[in-house]
C-alpha cells in the first residue's frame, strides 16, 4: 500500500517519475485566473486561512452545501473558525473528489502540515495556518512568487480602469509580471435588464456616449488599446454555447436598439447580436495578436431562489448537455472567410465534446505555430485525474498533444498553484504510460521536450508573453 500524498503521488511507472522530475522544475505560467488585482498591488494579509481558502471559493461551498452545511457556514456570517471546522468536516468524506487532494497539497506545499485535515484535526491545523499566515512570506506577493509564478493573467472588464495594473507594472520590486485579460461578457449582455447602465460606465471609461452598435465598437476598440497598452495578450468569452447567426448590419442596429430600449429580446435576436459582437471582436484580437479563449457549454445560476439569495459565482452552475460542434464549426469558418480568425482556445465544460471540438479544430489550422487553434484544458467540473487524462488522450488522439499549452488555474485562491503539480503529476503518468507500454519510444530528448513544452514553454509562444522559454 502506498502512502497517502507521497513523492510519487499518482506516479505509477518509472518514466512517470523520470518526467515529472522535469516537470517539477518548471515555473508556472498562469494565463487564466480570476485573482484581484487590488489584493496583488496591495499586497493582502490574511487574517486567517478561511479568509484565503474558503472566501469566494465555489468549489467548496458546493461540497458543504452536499454535507448537509447550512448557508449560514458557507456563505452567511458565521464566524471563520466555525465555517473552517464544517469544510474540515467536509472534506473528511470528500474521498475521490480532486478537492480533497489539492486541500491536502496546499497544507503541505504552504503550511508544511503532513497530516490529514478532518473535524478532529481541524484545531491543530487552524492553530498552524495562523501562526503561519502572520509570518512575511505568507502575503497575496510571497505566495505567488513561493510557487514558482512568472507570469499571471487576471479576468478584467472593458470598463475597469486598469489602475491596479498600473501600479504593478510601475513597482519594480515585484518581478512577476502581472498583465490584464480582456473579458467583455457584460459588454456582450444585451439582453439583460441592467445593460443600459453598464454602456453608461463602458462609454465613460471610453470617454464617449454609446447610443448604437456602431458607437459600442469604437468604445471597445477604444479599452482595447488601454488593455494592449498594459501588455495584454489574451482575451476570454464566457457564452452558454458556441453561436453562429450571421445578419445583417442594419438588423444588428435594430436589435441593439431594441435591447437598449428594455424590450424582450428573442433568441435569435440574442444569437445575432451575439455573433455580430464575437465576429467583430474577434478581428479586432487577430489585428492586435491577442488570443481569442471562449468558454462555453455552462448553464448558470441555475437555482434561482440562491440566486436572488447569494448572487452569481456561487456554485450553483452546471454542464450543458448537447452542445453542437456544429455552431462552432460554422463560427470559425465565418472568421475565416474574413481573415478575421485569430489564435483561439476553445473550452467546453461538457467533456462529451472533447472530441467534437478537436476535429473541428483540425479543420482550421494553417501553418501558425503550435496551431491556430487549441483546444483548452480541462476546467471547472473536469479538472479532476478522470477529467484531465480524458482531455489530454482526446487531444493526443486528434492533434499534437505536444502542441499543447496545458494548465490554466481559473481560481481566486493565492494557494491554488499546487493544482499545476496535480496537472503535472497526471500528464506525465499518462506519458510514462505511453513510454512504458511502448507506444512512444524511450527518447529522453524527445520526451523532456515535450514536457517542458506543455508545462510552460508552449503557452509562451502561443500568447506572446514576453518571456524567456526555459
Amino acid at each position: 500500500m502506498k502512502p497517502f500524498l507521497d513523492d510519487d503521488f499518482l506516479l505509477t511507472t518509472p518514466t512517470a517519475k523520470e518526467l515529472y522530475q522535469v516537470a517539477k522544475s518548471m515555473p508556472i505560467l498562469d494565463y487564466h485566473c480570476h485573482i484581484d488585482p487590488k489584493e496583488i498591488a496591495q499586497d493582502r494579509r490574511f487574517e486567517n486561512i478561511t479568509q484565503v481558502w474558503l472566501g469566494g471559493d465555489h468549489y467548496k461551498w458546493r461540497l458543504m452545501r452536499a454535507n448537509g452545511v447550512d448557508e449560514f457556514w458557507v456563505t452567511g456570517d458565521a464566524p471563520d473558525r466555525e465555517k473552517f471546522q464544517k469544510w474540515a468536516e467536509t472534506l473528511e468524506v470528500a474521498i475521490g473528489n480532486p478537492l480533497y487532494h489539492w486541500s491536502h497539497l496546499e497544507l503541505r506545499r504552504y503550511f508544511g502540515y503532513e497530516g490529514v485535515l478532518n473535524g478532529e484535526t481541524a484545531e491543530e491545523v487552524w492553530q498552524l495556518t495562523q501562526e503561519k499566515l502572520s509570518q512575511p512570506g505568507m502575503s497575496a506577493r510571497n505566495l505567488i512568487l513561493n510557487s514558482g509564478v512568472t507570469l499571471l493573467c487576471t479576468t478584467d472588464d472593458p470598463a475597469d480602469d486598469l489602475r491596479w495594473h498600473k501600479a504593478l507594472r510601475d513597482d519594480e520590486s515585484f518581478p512577476v509580471k502581472v498583465l490584464p485579460a480582456w473579458r467583455p461578457d457584460n459588454a456582450m449582455g444585451l439582453e439583460k435588464p441592467d445593460y443600459p447602465a453598464y454602456l453608461e460606465r463602458l462609454g465613460h471609461a471610453a470617454g464617449m456616449e454609446i447610443k448604437s452598435f456602431e458607437d459600442l465598437k469604437e468604445a471597445l476598440k477604444r479599452r482595447m488599446a488601454e488593455f494592449d497598452a498594459m501588455g495584454c495578450r489574451a482575451s476570454d468569452h464566457g457564452i452558454t454555447q458556441a453561436v453562429c447567426r450571421p445578419v445583417s448590419d442594419e438588423e444588428l442596429e435594430r436589435v441593439f436598439q431594441k435591447g437598449v430600449e428594455g424590450q424582450r429580446l428573442t433568441q435569435e435576436e440574442i444569437e445575432a447580436f451575439q455573433t455580430g459582437f464575437l465576429t467583430f471582436v474577434a478581428g479586432e484580437y487577430n489585428k492586435l495578436g491577442w488570443v481569442m479563449q471562449l468558454h462555453y457549454g455552462c448553464r448558470r445560476n441555475t437555482n434561482t431562489k440562491m440566486f436572488e439569495k447569494v448572487g452569481r459565482d456561487t456554485g450553483y452552475d452546471c454542464v450543458l448537455q448537447g452542445v453542437p460542434s456544429l455552431k462552432l464549426a460554422e463560427f470559425l469558418n465565418l472568421l475565416n472567410d474574413h481573415d478575421a480568425l485569430p489564435r483561439m482556445v476553445c473550452y467546453s465544460l461538457n467533456s462529451n465534446d472533447d472530441d467534437g471540438i478537436n476535429s473541428v479544430l483540425g479543420s482550421f489550422q494553417d501553418g501558425t505555430p503550435l496551431g491556430r487553434v487549441q483546444q483548452g484544458s480541462a476546467w471547472w467540473f473536469n479538472d479532476h485525474k478522470a477529467g484531465i487524462t480524458k482531455q489530454l488522450t482526446s487531444f493526443a488522439n486528434a492533434g499534437l498533444l505536444g502542441n499543447f499549452i496545458g494548465m490554466l488555474t481559473d481560481s481566486r485562491s493565492f494557494l491554488s498553484y499546487p493544482r499545476h503539480e496535480y496537472f503535472r503529476r497526471i500528464l506525465c503518468q499518462l506519458i510514462g504510460g505511453w513510454v512504458e507500454n511502448g507506444e512512444y519510444p524511450a527518447d529522453g530528448k524527445a520526451l523532456e521536450k515535450i514536457v517542458k513544452g506543455i508545462c510552460y514553454n508552449n503557452a509562451v509562444e502561443f500568447f506572446g508573453f514576453p518571456l524567456e522559454k526555459v
